[in-house]
């Protein structure tokens, strides 16, 4: 089995590993503000944060809001990812991963985990962010050029389960020796659903984030009308597998093509806790939803479920997705075609 230098890899010998970033980083800055007619201005800037490119764009009739608004966001998503990154020692997350233990954590960071417990609750497993020692492990075999042995991951799945995180006010404690967490399933969403609030505080409707397919809307796009989101092809094909149209709301994709440690795919980000494997049913799920934080988490529940399980989650939670397996077949939840452009 051949390993390869994936999106992931060379982020991280770039110095901007997702979530990982400092704010000694020099960080490219594309702006752009055209007028639209009489009335309206459309303000966009592109900046790389959170370990991936993030897009902000804004309709409004005063072009210096829209650009303080843009600011303002930007500078809400630098805050936060400080709070939430595994990969810096001294971030809150980084301490409480080394320490086992953390008091007076962020209540951001407090609001996180607790939500992510909810998750799992609601996805009876399927998501859940104590899998981080199977990443780790991952991560090791391919810095080393192998693969994880069945009882390295039979070790590491030992160090799973939410419900030996302990919460208590604003302190976290793991009752498990070896655990950790990872945010990055969920963390990417809650730090956009916060940009959007923090523009619309500001008295700006109309605008779009994109954070790496993370991607939360409110009021109308340049034209009128709703935003239209065109769904990636794992394939990374030139024909969009489906568009849809969005007003309020949110929707996130998770893949496994784009964070891989083996060209054959079989050990990617994503992880189910059960089995300690990455999921090799599908390609990509793509979940919309009312908050990017939850469209972040179900998207990852459900690649780890796979078709048939998804399927039976909607029975039980109603959700709007869209499923690509390996072989390129694309399915999806019954409502889906409402929101179709």
């Amino acid at each position: 089995m051949d390993f390869c230098l994936n999106r992931r890899e060379f982020i991280k010998r770039s110095g901007l590993l997702f979530l990982g970033l400092t704010s000694g980083v020099l960080l490219p800055n594309v702006s752009e503000a055209v007028r639209l007619d009489r009335k309206r201005y459309k303000v966009s800037r592109t900046n790389l944060l959170i370990g991936t490119v993030v897009s902000i764009t804004v309709v409004d009739e005063s072009k210096d809001k829209a650009d303080d608004a843009i600011g303002a966001a930007f500078e809400e998503i630098k805050r936060l990812e400080g709070l939430f990154t595994r990969f810096d020692s001294k971030s809150p997350v980084g301490m409480l991963n080394n320490e086992g233990r953390l008091n007076g954590l962020p209540p951001e960071l407090i609001s996180m985990v607790r939500d992510s417990i909810k998750f799992n609750k609601l996805t009876h497993g399927a998501f859940d962010i104590t899998v981080k020692p199977v990443l780790d492990l991952y991560e090791g075999a391919y810095k080393k050029g192998t693969l994880p042995k069945e009882e390295e991951i039979s070790n590491a799945i030992m160090k799973i389960g939410t419900e030996y995180i302990q919460i208590e006010g604003t302190d976290i404690a793991f009752q498990k020796h070896g655990m950790a967490i990872t945010l990055d399933g969920i963390a990417k969403g809650f730090i956009v659903d916060k940009a959007s609030e923090r523009i619309s505080q500001l008295g700006v409707r109309n605008h779009l984030i994109n954070a790496g397919g993370d991607i939360r809307v409110s009021g109308e796009r340049k034209e009128g009308g709703p935003w239209k989101i065109a769904i990636q092809d794992p394939k990374k094909g030139k024909d969009y597998p489906d568009v849809i149209s969005l007003s309020q709301g949110a929707i996130a994709t998770s893949g496994n093509y784009e964070v891989f440690f083996d060209n054959e795919r079989l050990f990617h980000h994503i992880v189910d806790p059960q089995s300690g494997k990455s999921p090799l049913e599908l390609d990509s799920v793509s979940v919309v939803a009312s908050s990017c934080k939850e469209a972040d988490a179900l998207s990852t529940a459900l690649f780890v479920m796979g078709p048939s399980k998804a399927k039976g989650f909607e029975e039980s939670y109603p959700c709007q997705y869209l499923l690509i397996t390996r072989d390129g077949k694309v399915s999806s939840s019954k409502g889906w075609n409402k929101i179709k452009a």
